[in-house]
């Protein structure tokens, strides 16, 4: 096995026990990169030299005896919309081309703190208003989408070339492309990990959190990221802890919630296959399995698009006024509707959310952790706009994939997607688990159980 495949536990495993370099590791992904990335269009910019850098620097600080945890001496890469001081955040669109940041973001910063090495930048769906991320491949097909917003930074785990990255979730930006590239993909509680420094999409629905290999990676990660920043006005003031799963996989008297409405209405045949099949290992594990209703189901996509596209509208406004033709017509259209909206429209779904919330807060007190699918179906062809039904619907392909991720951000409950197999083509299927506020701990525990009793997936080959 290459440096690059490793699992950031393992990689951090053989960096503490010096089996392993940083520099070795650093360069065995830059050279994957080289081989791959021009393949799949993962980054906006790769900084080598500086990784090297730093990479040399994370060396010399482990054979003196200065480790600073898990995270010493991983190559990362970021979604292009976290500031890094000096660097270009462009949130791959050509309104912000000549835009520099001049500090970090505190994702950033942190993350610097505890030892990760910058690779460079990931490409997001332009300001992360899309579910495709057109500039990027997927890892396992290339003829098929990556899943946005964050299609660089799951497509780089997937294939080799960052061992984590970041990205953010609107609407299911980081479960998306995560499930689509066969990764594990975390978005936190709301308010948990600071978005100061971060592009903002939709103020009252943005998270930030990890794309990586394993669950264990994911709690990792969230560990370093994770804790209050007064320059966030959403970031909570809670404790946070060491999110690492402990060993086992007996879930004995955990209550798994599976849904008898949404989630598994129009959906894949093989995507609902492989959940179900995952969420009948989990029984085999010791949890008790409890039918649920999802609350409000005929609300959720109206006070998704309700919130995100008045408040990306807001965040846009004079840019779209002055240089509107510099946007991707996908995102120009979405933010011109914006300015049809009525503040009456808004406010009603401040409202459905508030009612949504406390009844999925209800719900939640019967079960521990919800289990559904994390998208209707696998990565579609990059030229296909719908998806047709068996019973005649047709839905757009971004309605279909923001669907079933959406309650999560609107109600800002933690949701965690892993891999629980392939459809007929090879294409990755992942399963989505939600959980109570600040349920982080209990979603890593399952996950990670499921997740010991499969086999390892491999580094992704379209390239």
């Amino acid at each position: 096995m290459q440096p690059y495949e490793l699992s950031l536990a393992a990689a951090a495993d053989a960096i503490r026990a010096r089996r392993l370099s940083p520099v070795e590791l650093v360069d065995s992904v830059l050279d994957r990169i080289e081989k791959v990335e021009p393949h799949l269009g993962a980054f906006v910019t790769v900084t080598a030299e500086q990784a090297r850098r730093a990479a040399s620097e994370a060396e010399h600080e482990a054979a003196h005896g200065r480790y600073r945890g898990p995270l010493h001496g991983i190559p990362m890469g970021l979604k292009d919309l976290i500031d890094v001081g000096g660097m270009a955040t462009t949130a791959s669109s050509r309104v912000r081309a000549d835009h520099r940041a001049t500090a970090d973001s505190t994702v950033a910063a942190r993350l610097s703190a505890a030892g990760a090495i910058l690779l460079g930048k990931t490409h997001t769906h332009e300001f992360a208003f899309g579910l495709t991320t057109p500039q990027t491949r997927n890892a396992w097909d290339r003829g098929r989408v990556a899943g946005g917003s964050s299609g660089g930074s799951a497509v780089a785990v997937a294939s080799g070339t960052a061992t984590f990255a970041l990205g953010t979730d609107t609407g299911g930006s980081i479960r998306v492309p995560a499930a689509l590239n066969g990764v594990v993909g975390l978005k936190p509680t709301y308010g948990l990990v600071p978005r100061h420094g971060v592009t903002s999409l939709s103020w009252s629905l943005d998270h930030v959190g990890p794309i990586t290999r394993t669950v264990e990676d994911a709690a990792l990660v969230l560990t370093a990221l994770a804790g209050h920043d007064p320059r966030d006005p959403a970031s909570l003031t809670v404790p946070t802890t060491d999110y690492r799963p402990g060993p086992g996989t007996d879930l004995t008297g955990l209550r798994i919630g599976l849904p008898r409405t949404y989630y598994f209405d129009h959906v894949h045949p093989h995507v609902e296959a492989a959940v179900r099949h995952a969420i009948g290992q989990l029984e085999t594990l010791g949890a008790r399995l409890v039918e649920v209703d999802i609350p409000m189901t005929r609300y959720i996509q109206a006070t998704q698009w309700g919130l995100m596209v008045p408040e990306a509208g807001a965040y846009h406004e004079g840019s779209l006024r002055t240089v509107s033709e510099l946007y991707q017509e996908d995102v120009r259209i979405l933010l011109e509707a914006s300015e049809l909206m009525s503040a009456g429209d808004y406010v009603r779904a401040q409202r459905a959310r508030t009612l949504m919330r406390d009844q999925w807060a209800r719900m939640l007190d019967q079960v521990d952790v919800i289990a559904a699918p994390s998208v209707p179906m696998p990565a579609v062809g990059s030229d296909e706009a719908t998806v047709t039904w068996p019973d005649g619907t047709v839905e757009g392909v971004s309605d279909a994939y923001v669907r079933l991720c959406a309650p999560a951000n609107i109600t800002g409950v933690p949701a965690l997607t892993v891999p629980v197999g392939d459809d007929s083509a090879g294409m990755p299927i992942g399963m989505q688990l939600l959980g109570r506020p600040l349920g982080e701990p209990t979603l890593v525990r399952v996950g990670h159980a499921y997740e010991q009793t499969q086999p390892a997936r491999e580094i992704a080959t379209a390239a």
